[in-house]
C-alpha cells in the first residue's frame, strides 16, 4: 500500500468516526445506507443532476421494503399526496414552501428532501430578523477585496449561490423572519434564475437540478409577510398536524427512539404508556375538547406541537435513565409537561390546574400521573 493509499484510507477512517460521534449526523449521513439501497434499485428516470428519481425521494421520505428486502424507515408519517407534490415540485422550475404551524417537520421534511434529491443538506440559510443580504446573495474576503480589488477570487458565495452553480437544492429556513427587503432578493433568482454580481459586471446561472426549499410557520405570518411577488415563485405545500392520536404517537416514539440511541437513552418501548399520555394532554389542550368530545377546554397560548412532546417524552427518558431505574415514568414527564403548557405563568397556569382538576384527575389508570403534576405543579 503506498503512503497516499495509506492517507486516504486514514483521512476516510477519521470522516466516518466523525459521523459516528456527531450528536446529530446530516441526513444523508445518518441515512447513507437506505440512500445507497435506493439509488441502487433506482431504474426510474431521474430529473437532472438528481441522486434519486421522485418515485425514490418519495419513498425514502414515506418509507417502504425494496425488492432485495430492505427496509426505507418511515421519516414522515403524514398524507402521501403531500410528499408527492412536495416532491414533484422540486422536478419542476417552481420552488417549494413548505407552510405550517410549528413542530409540523417542515425543518425535517425539508433537510430529507435535499438529502435525497442532492445528497447533500447542509446549503442552508437560517433566517432571522437579523439576516442580511449577504447571506442570500453573496459576500467578500476583505482581505482579498483590499489586496486586489474585486474578482472571483475575493467573492465569498452564499449556500443559495453555490447551489445555482453546482445544481444542487438550497434550504431557507423561516423565510418570514427574515426581513423583507432580504426576502426579495430571492424574486430574481427564483424567476430569472439569475444572481447578478454587479460589482464585476458579471452574473452566476442557475444550472439544471438548482433548487431551493424555503419553510415558514403559520404563526409568524405577522412578522415578515411574504410579498404577493415572492409567494408566487414558490408552489406551497402545507403541512398539516398528525390527523390521529396514533399516528402521533408513532411519530413521537420513532424520534425518540432515534434521539435515545444517540444519547444511550432507554428503549422507547418501556415508555409508550407515558408518550401516549403525553400525546393525549397535547392534543386535548391543542384542540380545546377531551378525546371523547364530551368536555371542552381552554388552550393555553403555547402550540404544543408533536416536536415538543418529542422534547418532553426525551427529557423523561434521561431522568429516568440518570436518576431513576430506567423505566419512564410520570414523575419523569410531569415537569416537561408542565414547562410546556404554562408559557403564559398568568393565564396559563389556571388552564392548568383547571384540566388537571376536571380532566385528569377523574381519568381511569391516570392516578399516578395527576399526582406527579399536582406535585410540580404546586
Amino acid at each position: 500500500m503506498t503512503v497516499s493509499e495509506i492517507e486516504s484510507e486514514t483521512t476516510g477512517s477519521h470522516a466516518e468516526a466523525a459521523v459516528e460521534e456527531a450528536l446529530r449526523p446530516h441526513a444523508e449521513q445518518a441515512f447513507a445506507g437506505e440512500l445507497a439501497a435506493l439509488a441502487a434499485a433506482d431504474d426510474r428516470p431521474r430529473p437532472a443532476r438528481w441522486r434519486l428519481s421522485p418515485w425514490a425521494v418519495a419513498t425514502y421520505l414515506l418509507g417502504g421494503t425494496l425488492p432485495d428486502g430492505t427496509v426505507i424507515t418511515p421519516k414522515y408519517v403524514g398524507p402521501r399526496r403531500i410528499v408527492e407534490v412536495a416532491v414533484t415540485t422540486l422536478a419542476t422550475d417552481r420552488a417549494l414552501l413548505l407552510l405550517g404551524v410549528p413542530g409540523t417537520a417542515k425543518t425535517w421534511v425539508s433537510e430529507h428532501l435535499a438529502a435525497a434529491v442532492s445528497g447533500d443538506s447542509t446549503l442552508l440559510v437560517q433566517g432571522t430578523a437579523g439576516t442580511p443580504e449577504e447571506a442570500v446573495r453573496y459576500g467578500w474576503n476583505y482581505a482579498q477585496l483590499l489586496a486586489h480589488g474585486p474578482s472571483r477570487a475575493a467573492l465569498v458565495p452564499s449556500p443559495i449561490m453555490r447551489a445555482m452553480a453546482d445544481g444542487m437544492t438550497a434550504r431557507v429556513e423561516e423565510l418570514t423572519r427574515i426581513p423583507a427587503d432580504v426576502q426579495d432578493t430571492l424574486i430574481t433568482i427564483l424567476s430569472e434564475k439569475t444572481l447578478p454580481i454587479p460589482e464585476l459586471g458579471s452574473e452566476t446561472q442557475a444550472v439544471r437540478g438548482f433548487n431551493l426549499i424555503a419553510t415558514a410557520n403559520d404563526r409568524d405570518r405577522g412578522v415578515n409577510e411574504l410579498s404577493s411577488a415572492l409567494r408566487r415563485r414558490f408552489n406551497t405545500v402545507v403541512l398539516p398536524l398528525p390527523a390521529t392520536a396514533e399516528a402521533e404517537v408513532d411519530i413521537v416514539s420513532r424520534r425518540v427512539d432515534q434521539l435515545g440511541r444517540s444519547l444511550d437513552l432507554p428503549a422507547v418501548p418501556d415508555g409508550m404508556t407515558e408518550i401516549h399520555r403525553v400525546v393525549t394532554v397535547f392534543r386535548e389542550l391543542r384542540d380545546g375538547v377531551t378525546a371523547d368530545g364530551r368536555t371542552k377546554l381552554k388552550s393555553p397560548s403555547g402550540t404544543l406541537s408533536t416536536a415538543e412532546a418529542i422534547s418532553v417524552v426525551t427529557g423523561g427518558l434521561a431522568l429516568a435513565a440518570h436518576f431513576g431505574d430506567g423505566v419512564l415514568r410520570a414523575g419523569d414527564v410531569a415537569a416537561g409537561i408542565l414547562g410546556a403548557v404554562v408559557r403564559d405563568p398568568a393565564a396559563d397556569r389556571v388552564i392548568w390546574q383547571e384540566y388537571l382538576e376536571t380532566v385528569v384527575r377523574e381519568r381511569d389508570g391516570w392516578k399516578d400521573f395527576y399526582r406527579a403534576c399536582r406535585e410540580v405543579s404546586a
